[in-house]
């Protein structure tokens, strides 16, 4: 079979091991749940311009992600599932790009395009960001099919027409800065400078071309926040400012301060196991012996990128998903270099490893219990079929070839790991941060009609699992302090009560005459004792304490 053949089965396998079971487990806290509850409020709503969050305006990114997650709750339903359905496309369509993007790189090489497609699509982080509902997976896509279309544009020979290539390219980074601002120009900016770095590469020279493209860009990239601005100016500095410089500078912005070496540690073990066979076969080759391609490749699409990414205050593993494309590129190129004995050790390695991971998930219903976690023992199908499915792939395959062999072991693996973990998660949600399981005891306590009071959390995955917005009760919880400088009516205070505030205090008292439920995260303190009183009756679900009353 043709290698295009093979990159379609391997997509449709990936696909199906991602949306098998993909309702299993609700949207979780933090990332996800918000995400999932401003496309659902923005879907009920109408606004497309004004993302909101529990009922109070939201700008802390452009609405691209947002519209997409509104788009795949009016296309498959209301459920968790349905949110995760463009996210996995999209993880998809990556690793169509990365094969389109490799059979450029290797200059026609259909075997090596595929190989780095597979590895590129069994790395973890990619697996993550699949199954995580979050501006990052659309990220990566549209800088992926920007870096394909300016790399096709400057490879296409100069007496073919390229325009095409180069408007394709500036509409990806225009949908890009509607997804998540000036980062989306990291990855493409980092191809076509490693580019021009290259002298054997192939390149074409300026034409009036940019300058129309760019001006498409401008158009696009831009409108969201022109319109914002026209229609009030501060919008312009709570973005730039509050929302670039300092997200980046800032170690305190958005809690999310790591240590200078946080990606260092966190990117090489979110590759596993590709990243070992990288880290070790770059130190078997060495820097001179790389390259100049090559050199340029590690320098501009991976250390560049890390370092960037490094320096910034604010991180999270999913953040540098535009490094890993070249990670794929440069461990197909120096493992290709390496003859059948050397892979075979690589492929014994990757068994001993695989074979480990799932028998390790098959015990997990045993071992799990002492830890907390209650697993059921049906979950260990999916873990011991993949484990039969490699050993009788080794035994009764004829492939003599290690290298096809070391790809169809990672893909059946992959496919195991993705079809175990989700009834797993399903399973541990609460302990994730997840509240379907409140939202359903709710339901079956015939609850589900009441007004919530969340005390001092900020809950959307509950109100995107009701279906509603609960009332959140501020008493000092950073994340309930709400940016409402931009709301034209005081509406907002009905979502979002203060409670060292008596007039907001006030509000409460109608809708606890409504028979309200309280929702605590672990123990109230003892001077708010007073939000459970006339609620005699309460239940724990995980860490969650619900207080009601049984009329």
């Amino acid at each position: 079979m043709s290698s295009r053949v093979w990159l379609w089965l391997f997509v449709a396998v990936l696909g199906a091991a991602f949306l098998i079971n993909l309702n299993a487990w609700g949207v979780l806290e933090t990332s996800e749940a918000r995400y999932a509850e401003i496309g659902r409020e923005m879907l009920t709503s109408g606004d497309w311009l004004r993302p909101r969050l529990l009922g109070i305006q939201h700008f802390h990114k452009p609405p691209l992600t947002y519209w997409l997650t509104a788009a795949g709750l009016a296309l498959f339903g209301g459920s968790a599932g349905a949110v995760r359905v463009l996210p996995v496309l999209a993880v998809l369509a990556q690793v169509g790009l990365v094969y389109a993007l490799a059979r450029l790189v290797f200059r026609g090489d259909a075997r090596r395009a595929l190989a780095t497609a597979v590895v590129y699509g069994t790395l973890p982080v990619v697996l993550v960001s699949a199954l995580n509902v979050t501006t990052d997976v659309y990220l990566a896509t549209l800088e992926l099919l920007a870096t394909y279309a300016f790399v096709r544009y400057h490879a296409t020979p100069a007496e073919q027409p390229a325009a095409r290539w180069l408007y394709l390219g500036w509409v990806a980074l225009g949908l890009g800065f509607l997804t998540k601002g000036p980062v989306a120009a990291m990855l493409p900016s980092m191809a076509v400078i490693s580019l021009h770095l290259t002298p054997e590469a192939p390149r074409r020279r300026w034409s009036p071309q940019h300058i129309l493209t760019g001006a498409v860009f401008a158009l696009l990239g831009l409108s969201w926040y022109l319109l914002l601005v026209a229609d009030n100016p501060e919008f312009l500095r709570y973005f730039v400012l509050e929302h670039t410089v300092e997200r980046f500078s800032n170690a305190a912005a958005f809690n999310r301060s790591k240590p200078w070496w946080f990606y260092l540690v966190l990117a090489p073990l979110g590759a596993l196991p590709w990243s070992a066979a990288l880290a070790v076969e770059l130190g078997r080759t060495g820097w001179r012996a790389l390259g100049r391609r090559w050199q340029m490749m590690l320098l501009w699409w991976v250390l560049v990128p890390l370092l960037f990414f490094s320096l910034s205050k604010s991180k999270l593993l999913l953040y540098v998903l535009p490094i890993f494309p070249g990670v794929a590129l440069l461990t197909v190129e120096l493992l290709g270099r390496r003859t059948d004995a050397v892979l075979l050790r690589w492929y014994v390695g990757f068994v001993a490893v695989f074979g480990l991971v799932l028998g390790a998930l098959c015990l997990l219903p045993i071992y799990g219990t002492p830890y907390g976690l209650d697993i059921s023992p049906i979950t260990i199908i999916w873990p011991a079929a993949g484990i039969v499915v490699l050993i009788l792939t080794h035994i009764f395959w004829d492939e003599v070839r290690i290298a096809p062999r070391l790809l169809v072991l990672t893909v059946v693996f992959t496919a195991a790991l993705l079809l175990s973990a989700k009834p797993m998660l399903g399973q541990l949600e609460v302990a994730a941060n997840g509240t379907r399981p409140v939202a359903t005891r709710l339901k079956e306590l015939g609850l589900a009609s009441r007004p919530v009071l969340v005390y001092d959390q900020l809950l959307p995955s509950l109100a995107f699992e009701q279906q509603r917005l609960p009332v959140s009760l501020y008493d000092g919880n950073h994340n309930l302090r709400r940016e409402t400088q931009f709301e034209r009516s005081e509406a907002w205070r009905s979502h979002l009560v203060d409670l060292s505030n008596p007039a907001d205090t006030a509000l409460l008292r109608p809708i606890r005459r409504q028979h309200a439920v309280v929702l605590v995260r672990g123990e109230l303190p003892p001077d708010r004792q007073w939000l459970v009183e006339g609620l005699p009756s309460h239940e724990h679900v995980g860490k969650w304490k619900i207080y009601y009353s049984g009329w």
